[in-house]
C-alpha cells in the first residue's frame, strides 16, 4: 500500500502550500489567512517512481472553541488514517507554546513523525532549526515550500523509510479515467449541503456547523455503495457578489464553479424555511449553463405544517419552470428523512447525461420531429434541418445540419429540445442543439455578380454535371 500522510500544524504555518508542491496540483486553497482549511482534504502524488497519498488538514492551537473544536477533529481523524505525519513549523516565527502542544499529541500516537520546519528561503535553515531540536523528534527538515526548496530531497529520504509496493496484477478501471460517478453537492450557505454528504457516508467526514460559510473548499470524497463507485464534491456556499468580501471566499466560488464543472451529477440544495432566492436561481443558471445532469433537494423538509410546504411547492413551480426537467426530493438531511431516494434519481440523471445515441436514430426523432411542426419560413424560403448526430456526453449535446440554421427562431429551438428529451425519455438532463449551415458556394461573391453572371455560372455548374 502506498504511504498516507497527514500534514498537521498550526494555523498558517503552509501545510496547504505544501500540499499542492506535493501533489503537483492546486486543489488546496492557499491565502495569508488563519484558519483556511477547515476540513481534511486527499490528495495524491507522486515522486522516485513512488506513489502517496497526503491529506491537509486545519490548525490546532490547543484552545480550541467554537468551529476551532470541529476542525481538531477533523485533523484528529486524519492523524488516525495516516501512515506517519509531516508536522509543519514556521521557521520565521520560530518555536512556541502551540508547537509544543501538537508534538505532545502526536508523540502520544507512537505514529512516525517528520518534523518540518517551513519559511526557512530568508533565515539561516540551520539557525532556523536549532530551538526546534528540542521538540524531540530525530527526523527533521528546512524547506520553503512556496519556492518548493529542499522539499524534493525531502521526499526522497521520506519515502525511502517506507516500503515500496510489490508489483501485482493491475484491476480492471484501476488505472486510467476515473469510473466513479462524480456527485457535486451546491447551494447557499448554511443549507445543509455537508450535513447531506455526512448522512450518506454515515461520518462526520466534512465540518457541519451552525455557520454560514463553514465549507471554503470544495472537497472530493471516494464512496462506495451496493458495488458502484461515487466521488462526492463538497462545496462552498455562493452567495451574491455584493456580499462576497473576503478573497479567501472569492477563491472558495471559484472552486465551487470547478467543482460544477468536473461533476458529472450536481444535487442543489434548497432551504425550505427560506424564500426561492434570486440566488438559487443565479446558481441554478450556472449549472444550466455548464450543462450538467441536476437534481433538486428541498432539505430541511421535516417540521414544516401543510401550507408552508404548498408555499415552498407552489415557488418552485413559479420561480424555478425551466427545471421540470430535474427531479425534485423533499428530504431532511440532518434525520436521514428521503436521503435514500436521491440515489434513483442521480442514477437516473448520470444515465441520460452519458447515453450515446445512434446518428441514425437521431436523424428518424428530427424527422418526426419536422414532420409534425415544420420550421417557419425565413425571407420566402424554409429553414430546412437534414440531419443530426451527437456531438458530445454531460451535456448532452445534438449538432443539427441543415440549410439556413443561424436563423431557427428560439422558440422552434425550445420545440426540438422538448420533442428530444420526450422522445429519449432524458431525466434530470438537459438537451443542448447546436446548429450547422452547410456551405454555399457562392456565399461572399454573390453580391459581386450581376443577375446575368450568377445565371450564366448556375448553367455551367449544371452542363458539368451532365444536366441539361
Amino acid at each position: 500500500m502506498r504511504p498516507v500522510f497527514a500534514l498537521v500544524g498550526r494555523p498558517n504555518v503552509g501545510k496547504s502550500t505544501l500540499f499542492n508542491r506535493l501533489t503537483r496540483s492546486r486543489d488546496a486553497l492557499v491565502a495569508d489567512f488563519p484558519g483556511l482549511t477547515r476540513d481534511r482534504k486527499y490528495g495524491t502524488g507522486e515522486m522516485f517512481d513512488r506513489d502517496y497519498l497526503v491529506i491537509d488538514t486545519g490548525g490546532l492551537s490547543g484552545e480550541e472553541e467554537g468551529i476551532d473544536q470541529y476542525m481538531a477533529r477533523q485533523t484528529l481523524a486524519a492523524v488516525a488514517e495516516a501512515d506517519a505525519m509531516m508536522f509543519i513549523v514556521d521557521g520565521k516565527e520560530g518555536l512556541n507554546a502551540g508547537d509544543e502542544y501538537i508534538a505532545q499529541q502526536l508523540r502520544e500516537t507512537g505514529k512516525p513523525v517528520f518534523l518540518i520546519i517551513n519559511k526557512t528561503d530568508r533565515v539561516d535553515p540551520d539557525q532556523a532549526a536549532a530551538e526546534f531540536y528540542g521538540l524531540g523528534f530525530a527526523e527533521v527538515y528546512s524547506i520553503a515550500a512556496v519556492h518548493g526548496r529542499g522539499v524534493t530531497s525531502m521526499m526522497d529520504d521520506i519515502l525511502s523509510k517506507f516500503p515500496a509496493d510489490e508489483p501485482s496484477e493491475t484491476l480492471e478501471g484501476e488505472e486510467g479515467e476515473d469510473q466513479s460517478i462524480r456527485i457535486a453537492f451546491v447551494g447557499r450557505p448554511n443549507v445543509g449541503k455537508s450535513t447531506l454528504v455526512n448522512r450518506i457516508l454515515g461520518e462526520e467526514r466534512v465540518i457541519a456547523f451552525d455557520e454560514p460559510g463553514t465549507t471554503r473548499d470544495s472537497i472530493f470524497i471516494p464512496f462506495e455503495r451496493d458495488g458502484k463507485q461515487y466521488t462526492l464534491i463538497d462545496t462552498a456556499g455562493v452567495r451574491r457578489r455584493s456580499r462576497v468580501n473576503e478573497t479567501v471566499e472569492k477563491f472558495s466560488i471559484i472552486k465551487t464553479l470547478d467543482a460544477i464543472r468536473e461533476a458529472h451529477v450536481i444535487i442543489m440544495l434548497v432551504d425550505a424555511h427560506d424564500s426561492i432566492t434570486d440566488q438559487d436561481a443565479h446558481l441554478l443558471g450556472l449549472v444550466l449553463d455548464a450543462g450538467k445532469a441536476l437534481v433538486i433537494a428541498i432539505n430541511k423538509w421535516d417540521g414544516l405544517q401543510s401550507d408552508e410546504r404548498d408555499r415552498i411547492k407552489d415557488q418552485l413551480e413559479v420561480k424555478l419552470p425551466f427545471l421540470d426537467f430535474a427531479e425534485k426530493h423533499f428530504i431532511s438531511a440532518l434525520h436521514g428523512t428521503g436521503v435514500g431516494l436521491l440515489y434513483k434519481s442521480i442514477h437516473a440523471a448520470y444515465d441520460s447525461a452519458m447515453l450515446k445515441v445512434p446518428t441514425s436514430r437521431l436523424t428518424r426523432i428530427l424527422e418526426n420531429a419536422v414532420q409534425m411542426h415544420q420550421p417557419p419560413m425565413i425571407s420566402g424560403r424554409r429553414i430546412k434541418l437534414r440531419y443530426a448526430h451527437q456531438g458530445g456526453s454531460n451535456p448532452f449535446l445534438i449538432v443539427i445540419h441543415g440549410n439556413q440554421t443561424d436563423k431557427v427562431p428560439p422558440a422552434y429551438e425550445r420545440y426540438l429540445i422538448n420533442y428530444f428529451h420526450k422522445t429519449l425519455k432524458l431525466s434530470g438532463t438537459q438537451v443542448k442543439l447546436e446548429f450547422k449551415t452547410g456551405e454555399n458556394p457562392f456565399e461572399g461573391k454573390r453580391n459581386n455578380l450581376t443577375p446575368r453572371q450568377i445565371y450564366k455560372k448556375k448553367r455551367l455548374i449544371k452542363f458539368s454535371s451532365g444536366k441539361k
